[in-house]
């Protein structure tokens, strides 16, 4: 029997004895640490409304993704429609005892201490010791600061909030919370940022991925560091496969394919720039920044996309060819060679914005007398031939232009940094290019001083189907289709003989086109508006009127209506608000936006119908809840629960239509017959020669060129463009709304109207179609025609009341009015004859047919 010794025992029991000690100190200790560290702790029960800032998605009319808000980009998802792929894959990575634990791993804790100094050493992947529990606490309840204090009150947190909810309640609040790189909070969002996927569709290899990102998102970024991101994807793999995840075969397979990542498809996104600012600004002011950058509000817009494309490309070539006209500025710089590929491929990184259709920034490397050859930040090369330099003739003061150009070197020089645009088809057949040649030949391009915009509506609900406020959008965000207040000029026209058939004319009655003068009050020298010409037709109809665009018989109507007549019309189709008293006005002085004068000819083409320009077609929240909707008629038979007993020969139902009448449908139809003679023999017949289908529109051109304008449409769409410059100053004595501004309506319609169908514009009743004589507005059947006969519109039946506006005058049998009304308006004295015209059932014919 082995004897201890006394002083062996005493030592025992003195270690002991110290143990205990030591361990109830520890534990009093940690006791007084925990009570200290748990006051003033966060209210976790915020965790239980868990509603986080989630992204704002723009949808275009086809459903393609417009554009994306967020201050955090991120869409929640719940655990349930989270695959448990994707679930694994971060338990695994980040706490593969999620399931076991009170919110705190100690055996992971260890097992993190140990497994570090071995990888440290090797050179491998460091491990977390934090799990998923206190990586939520962390980043909804704490800061990032790394202290002993922060991971003491993180680690009592997550205990507590263990007990308090669910394991399932913890991981979905991960994983709908962590940053995971690209921008992108959530795995929702993360899965469609890397790999333009959802959830549900992601891979083995894709999943773990997305969780190897936690730890350091920048550190294991696959684009800036793939060897790094492959080596942690991998080993996210193997911990699927040792927690029984995954089996061995899947892992290897996963392991052996790249990463690759994918962005949105083209054909996924719509672009459409000024549009979807022009909405976020809508949206800002709806329901303010908080909403608009954190609510997850899904906005379905009324944009077609492809009408967006057509708009935007017409837009532009418009601008080109104006611009063009006004000769070549010079490079966008010049560089002392030899230079680097670095230095092009920055600079071109700095326009890349207004560079479109294949356009790129290139170095003159050499001139000879047939060409110039380019160099390429590629490396490649390529020729512009002197062929297609001769409209680059420089620009000298005042707009003039310099002689022509013989050779290349009369306005380039090597090392001049140019843009050029690859060769249309049309230069491929000028200059004769083989496919191979076509390649390599480029043409010189230069950004357009002059710029515009452009709108397409639905004249029927006022939808905006296209805008672009500009040449190119990153240079600035002015929007000029719905910001830039201008004169329209001529393009107002229409509204005030709107008003004067709406007070007795017709588009036959004779108006005197002659030299006229007015009073601008005491002191003031006499206005004298003239023709664009200054020529002068005399009595000429009011149809030829409006068709060649005379200023002076536009003035004479609105004497003998009275300003009155046409400020109201003005306001009553929406295109001003308060326009000043100014007798200019009548030849559109007053100023106004491309969107408002759009969305009155909008008013036009649908029957005098009410409508107004909407982008939005309808609003939810992020639950799903409608909160905005554009058509918000009622419609009884519109929404079926089942298609049990539906008689399916019956007509679709049709919502009621309870818009306010703006004008006459009869005498709507007057100006819109009125205006499809302007684009077949009058400032707009280029767009008959060149269209197949039926338009109506309205040049307009300002004082001294300085805004351009061409608003037209067909029966079912309405497209409106204005041109001029930014800092209004002349754009040339020959240009006009028909050679600056209709180029682009007519690109723009041949391309939106391409397979539909040419059809009339609707008549409606009350209307009595009547074959006159253009010139002087004279019936064949009274008259033999002295030149063009046409079909022309006349009013039959009692006029339909509009509130606000008197109807038209009644005549008594002999065709006078019931009192003498001479020179109403305040009369013009030897300018005109006092006479009222006749019924508009007949067009006059006392000899003088009218003449005012």
């Amino acid at each position: 029997m082995i004897r201890i010794s006394r002083s062996i025992i005493n030592l025992f029991g003195w270690l002991f004895s110290l143990a205990f000690t030591v361990g109830v100190i520890g534990c009093v200790a940690a006791f007084l640490l925990f009570q200290h560290y748990s006051k003033d702790l966060p209210d976790y029960s915020q965790l239980a409304q868990y509603d986080p800032p989630t992204v704002t998605r723009l949808y275009a009319g086809d459903g393609k993704l417009l554009a994306e808000y967020a201050t955090e980009k991120r869409m929640f998802v719940p655990l349930s429609a989270i695959p448990q792929r994707v679930r694994q894959a971060f338990i695994s990575a980040e706490d593969k005892n999620f399931y076991e634990h009170e919110g705190i791993d100690f055996g992971g804790i260890a097992r993190a201490i140990r497994d570090n100094i071995i990888n440290y050493g090797m050179g491998k992947s460091l491990v977390g010791g934090s799990t998923i529990t206190q990586q939520v606490v962390k980043n909804f309840l704490l800061t990032n600061e790394k202290s002993l204090e922060r991971k003491i009150k993180e680690a009592i947190l997550a205990m507590r909030i263990s007990h308090v909810y669910s394991k399932d309640k913890i991981l979905e609040l991960y994983l709908n919370e962590i940053y995971l790189g690209q921008g992108s909070y959530g795995v929702a969002a993360a899965a469609q940022s890397y790999f333009n996927k959802s959830m549900d569709e992601l891979t083995i290899e894709e999943a773990a991925l997305l969780a190897s990102q936690p730890k350091a998102p920048s550190e294991f970024n696959p684009q800036k560091h793939y060897a790094r991101a492959k080596e942690r994807r991998d080993w996210v793999i193997d911990r699927m496969r040792d927690g029984g995840y995954i089996n061995k075969d899947e892992a290897e397979a996963a392991k052996k394919n790249p990463i690759t990542l994918k962005s949105r498809d083209g054909a996924e996104v719509a672009k459409a720039d000024f549009f979807s600012e022009e909405v976020r600004r809508t949206l800002s002011s709806m329901y303010g920044e908080d909403a608009l950058y954190e609510g997850g509000l899904v906005v379905k817009t009324t944009l077609d996309p492809q009408l967006q494309a057509y708009a935007d490309r017409s837009l532009r070539k418009a601008l080109v060819e104006y611009d063009r006209r006004r000769g070549y500025r010079g490079p966008v710089m010049h560089l002392t060679l030899p230079t680097t590929k670095e230095v092009l491929a920055r600079i071109s990184r700095d326009h890349a914005y207004q560079m479109f259709d294949g356009q790129r920034l290139a170095i003159v490397a050499l001139l000879e007398d047939k060409k110039a050859t380019l160099a390429f930040e590629d490396g490649s090369h390529g020729v512009v031939p002197m062929t297609l330099l001769k409209w680059a003739r420089r620009v000298i003061a005042d707009g003039q232009l310099g002689p022509d150009i013989k050779k290349p070197a009369d306005i380039l020089k090597v090392g001049d940094v140019v843009m050029v645009s690859p060769v249309s088809d049309e230069q491929k057949k000028q200059e004769k290019l083989s496919a191979d040649d076509a390649k390599k030949t480029w043409d010189l391009e230069q950004v357009p001083e002059v710029n515009g915009a452009i709108v397409v509506l639905d004249p029927h609900t006022g939808r905006v189907l296209a805008m672009s406020g500009g040449y190119a959008y990153g240079g600035t965000e002015f929007n000029r289709a719905t910001q830039a207040r201008r004169q329209p000029g001529s393009s107002f026209k229409p509204f005030v003989y709107t008003a004067g058939l709406e007070n007795g004319f017709t588009p036959s009655t004779i108006i005197l086109d002659a030299p006229v003068e007015m009073s601008q009050g005491e002191g003031q020298p006499m206005w004298k508006p003239q023709n664009y010409h200054d020529d002068y037709l005399g009595p000429t109809t009011v149809r030829v009127g409006l068709e060649k665009s005379r200023n002076t018989m536009t003035v004479r109507m609105a004497q003998m209506m009275g300003l009155d007549k046409v400020m109201e019309i003005g306001k009553r189709f929406g295109i001003y608000d308060q326009p000043a008293p100014n007798f200019s006005m009548v030849l559109g002085a007053e100023e106004t936006t491309l969107m408002r004068l759009t969305n009155a000819y909008a008013i036009l083409d649908d029957g005098g119908k009410r409508v107004s320009p909407s982008l939005i077609e309808r609003i939810d929240d992020r639950h799903g809840n409608t909160i905005f909707r554009r058509d918000t008629r009622e419609c009884a038979g519109c929404k079926l629960v089942t298609l049990a007993g539906l008689d399916k020969t019956a007509p679709p139902p049709i919502p009621p239509d309870n818009r306010e009448q703006v004008v006459d449908p009869r005498v709507d139809y007057q100006m819109v017959s009125m205006l499809e003679g302007v684009t077949v023999r009058g400032t707009g017949a280029r767009a008959h020669l060149e269209l197949k289908n039926i338009v109506a529109g309205k040049t307009g051109t300002t004082n001294d060129s300085r805004d351009t304008w061409f608003v037209g449409f067909s029966p079912d769409l309405v497209a409106g463009v204005f041109v001029g410059y930014d800092s209004p100053r002349t754009m040339g004595k020959k240009e006009t709304g028909a050679s600056v501004a209709l180029p682009a309506f007519i690109d723009f319609m041949k391309s939106a109207l391409q397979g539909v169908s040419n059809k009339p514009f609707r008549i409606p009743p009350g209307i009595s179609l009547q074959q006159v004589d253009l010139r002087t507005g004279i019936p064949t059947s009274v008259a033999p025609p002295t030149g063009t006969v046409i079909d022309e519109a006349f009013v039959t039946g009692p006029p339909i009341y509009i509130p606000g506006v008197t109807p038209l005058p009644s005549f008594n049998a002999d065709g006078t009015t019931p009192e003498n009304t001479a020179n109403p308006g305040g009369g013009a004295g030897d300018n005109f004859i006092s006479v009222r015209p006749a019924p508009q059932e007949l067009p006059p014919v006392n000899g003088t047919g009218g003449l005012y």
